[in-house]
Formats: structure tokens, C-alpha cells, sequence
């Protein structure tokens, strides 16, 4: 009986829904085979082939395009062939069911993608860059993500691994010979070529940090007393009308959410009510739920009216707030009489803006991205998951503790270990160390047919 590895599987690989186009993909030792009963003569490999697809009783379901891809030069590194036909979903239906009755079994989520990592096409960093291109919120993110497709950040990992196995054969030699007159670890190559190697991770690290940004954004609640502008902020950050403006006090009663991407970054904003003391049991539950939204909040926009400045009433307000990083915005600039800025009050900054009017936004935008750790530009940044930061923080800290072992020159047998541990902080990264938990979480989220 085959394994789920050996089997051949089938799926369709373009979007649910109508359209011109649908592709069927299939994968595996019995891909040509059971092509063959559907379409036919199979065209040469790596040449589109025009023929009719039939089903099980040899009745024509559609006429398409046919690719044939021999292993292992191919995606998932096994036969592929790929069905391009019309793409009615009845149609597309109907031709996978008629590959299922010759043998093929209907893919897993990300299953292509999974048996190009299992059969070494990609690693595993590629792997997850294939869900973030479909999934890129702008330009800039698809950018990053082809770069992780290409193996940018893979190929950095890689030159820290090969480095990091040099160090490893030097210490461990060091060892072999104590008893000998040797004072290898004396030796200031060490520490130099262990210097490489940490600066190599840390300029890895930080632009991580700016493509995890550009993957997953920043979440930011607009907060402040009744009437400062809060929705009015939100819409001229949104571009249109998302929230409702009046000049009656607590005309927002609930945490709206907006999506944007502002200047390359994804920001989810979070407009809520007014904080203030009221009997209106309405505005009450939507003072609760403003901070509730604020705990899951990553940065507070506490916006202010420019006229009156911080009264004591926002400086209450202001104290009341979760621990977390906060921006000041000094809205309604205009009608006080003074132009956009930003400028530092203690240790909080503050743009000063006119949301009304659409003035200083570019300098508010500069700053969410300046909070979030983002550069525009985004030149040689790829995409970055949360679990990739944690295993290139573990792997400098276990670096950072070798060098201290190296530098006393004394405890070479645990600079050798956490050497080691820094090697495998990384192949956790790539899949060289996995665990079939790990596999499944991160692939069962990819759509069927990638």
C-alpha cells in the first residue's frame, strides 16, 4: 500500500470561483501515467500540448493546454504535470474527479509545497516565502517575499552555518589537543572570524525585523477624550469615510477596525470611543471595549487637541493607559494656528497635524513606520515570521555567551556546546532541525494546489 508520500496527488492550483483560466496540477511517481488515460499522448517535457480532456468513459470534459515536468528537475522535485484548461468550476471539478478515479488522491493544504521542502527543491524558509507572495498586503511585500523565495535570507543563514561548523572544528580541535602545549584559543582569528559571524546575524536580524513589518504590519488604537479628531484622523488616514464624524461627544460607541497599507507597511487601526467618565451605558460598554482593543494594541496614537495642548485631563488619560509605546498627536494644528511638525515632549514623541485638513500625515506615516522599526525603501529586506526572529535571537545569545567562554579562555567545552546550539538555533530556521509538528502547522495554513 503507498505511502502518503508516494502517492500521486491532484489539485486544483488556480483560485475558487470562475474564470477564463483553471489549472489542475498533479504530482508524483504515477503523474504521467494517469495524465495519460485523461489526455491521451503526453507532449514532450517542458512543452505545452494542446489536447482533449476526457473523463472516466472517454466523453471529452474540456480542451486545454498540457505541461509535462520529469523529476526531479520539477516543483515538488517528483513528475509533475499541469492541466490548463477553462475554468468553470464544474469543469474543474469534474476533471479532478475523473484523476481520483485513475488513481491520484486529492492534495492536503500546501502538500505541493511540503514535498518540494521533503525532497530538498526548497528549505523551508523558501517554503513559507510561497504563502507570504500569495498573501503580500503591497508592492514592497512581494518584493520581499521573491527575495525569500529566491533564498536571499536562506543563503545568509547558510554562510552563518558553514562559519559557525569552521569555529566549531577549531574549538573542538582545541580540545582534542589540551594536553599539549597548544594555546589554540589564543589565537585572535578566533574571535575575529566569531565577530563575522555575529555581525552577519545581527544585519540579519534587523532586516528580519523590518520584513516581519512588512508581513504582519502594526496595529495602532487612536485613543484621547471625546471630540479631538479621532475619526477624523482615521479617515484621512484611510482615504475615505470609515467612521462617522459629529460634533456631538461620543458618537463612536465601538472599536472600528481599518486595514491600510501606508508608504509600503501594513497598519491596522483601531478607532475608538472617547475615554471619558459618562451615564450613557452605551458609551460605557464602548469605553470597555476601547480597552480591551488597547491590550492587543501595539502602539497607542493619543491624539490630542492642538489648541488646548496636554490638559490635565489627557494627562490622566495618558497614565491610565496599558504600558506599551505611545505617539502623540496634536490634532486641529491649524485652527491653533501652527504648522505640521514633530517634535519631542519628554520622552514621547508628537507629530503635530490638521487631520481635517490632510496636513502632517506624511509626517505621522513616517513616524508609525519609525515606531514599527520599518525603512520604505525596503532595498535587500525579505520576509521575516515570528519564529525566524526567535531562532536568530537565540542564536546570538548562545554566540554572545561562546565569545565570553573564549574570551576568559577557559571552559573551551561549553563554547563548543553553545556554538552548537547557535548551529542548530539556525537550522530550525531553514528545516534542517524540524519537527513533524512544526511541518504540519506551517503547511496546513497554504491553500490546496500550492
Amino acid at each position: 500500500m503507498p505511502t502518503p508520500r508516494t502517492e500521486t496527488i491532484a489539485a486544483v492550483a488556480t483560485a475558487a470561483g470562475r474564470g477564463a483560466l483553471g489549472i489542475v496540477r498533479l504530482s508524483g511517481a504515477q503523474a504521467f501515467r494517469i495524465a495519460q488515460l485523461v489526455v491521451g499522448s503526453l507532449p514532450p517535457n517542458r512543452q505545452a500540448g494542446l489536447r482533449h480532456f476526457r473523463d472516466g468513459n472517454g466523453d471529452v470534459l474540456d480542451q486545454g493546454l498540457v505541461l509535462c515536468f520529469p523529476s526531479p528537475a520539477s516543483f515538488t522535485g517528483e513528475d509533475v504535470v499541469e492541466l490548463q484548461g477553462h475554468g468553470g468550476p464544474v469543469v474543474l471539478t469534474a476533471l479532478l474527479a475523473t484523476l481520483v478515479q485513475h488513481g491520484a488522491r486529492i492534495a492536503q493544504p500546501g502538500e505541493f509545497s511540503e514535498r518540494a521542502f521533503l525532497n530538498g527543491r526548497i528549505d523551508l524558509v523558501q517554503a513559507e516565502a510561497i504563502a507570504d507572495l500569495i498573501d503580500a498586503a503591497s508592492v514592497q511585500a512581494v518584493h520581499a517575499a521573491q527575495k525569500t523565495l529566491d533564498g536571499v535570507f536562506s543563503e545568509r543563514l547558510h554562510r552563518a552555518a558553514v562559519g559557525l561548523t569552521d569555529l566549531r572544528v577549531f574549538v573542538e580541535g582545541a580540545l582534542d589537543f589540551s594536553d599539549e602545549d597548544i594555546d589554540w584559543l589564543a589565537d585572535a582569528k578566533l574571535a575575529e572570524r566569531l565577530h563575522v559571524i555575529e555581525t552577519l546575524l545581527l544585519e540579519t536580524q534587523q532586516q528580519a525585523q523590518q520584513g516581519r513589518r512588512l508581513r504582519e504590519g502594526l496595529t495602532a488604537a487612536i485613543v484621547g477624550q471625546p471630540n479631538v479628531g479621532k475619526s477624523t484622523l482615521l479617515n484621512a488616514l484611510a482615504g475615505f469615510d470609515a467612521a462617522i464624524v459629529s460634533e456631538q461627544a461620543g458618537t463612536t460607541r465601538d472599536a472600528l477596525r481599518e486595514h491600510l497599507v501606508l508608504g509600503g507597511m501594513p497598519l491596522t487601526i483601531i478607532d475608538t470611543a472617547g475615554l471619558r467618565e459618562t451615564d450613557d451605558a452605551v458609551e460605557r460598554e464602548g469605553i470597555r471595549r476601547t480597552r480591551l482593543a488597547l491590550e492587543k494594541a501595539e502602539l497607542a496614537l493619543f491624539v490630542v487637541d492642538d489648541r488646548y495642548g496636554i490638559t490635565p485631563a489627557d494627562e490622566a488619560l495618558l497614565q491610565s493607559l496599558p504600558p506599551m509605546p505611545r505617539l502623540v498627536v496634536r490634532n486641529k494644528c491649524d485652527l491653533a494656528g501652527r504648522a505640521p511638525e514633530v517634535l519631542n515632549e519628554g520622552v514621547t514623541r508628537t507629530v503635530r497635524l490638521a487631520a481635517k485638513a490632510g496636513t502632517g500625515l506624511d509626517l505621522l506615516t513616517a513616524e508609525l513606520q519609525a515606531q514599527a522599526g520599518f525603512a520604505s525603501g525596503g532595498e535587500g529586506v525579505f520576509l521575516a515570521r515570528a519564529r525566524h526572529l526567535e531562532a536568530l535571537a537565540t542564536a546570538l545569545t548562545h554566540l554572545q555567551r561562546a565569545r565570553s567562554q573564549l574570551a576568559a579562555r577557559t571552559h573551551a567545552e561549553i563554547a563548543a556546546e553553545e556554538l552548537r546550539l547557535a548551529q542548530l538555533a539556525l537550522g530550525r530556521i531553514t528545516g534542517e532541525q524540524n519537527s513533524d509538528a512544526l511541518l504540519g502547522e506551517i503547511f496546513r495554513r497554504f491553500c490546496i494546489g500550492k
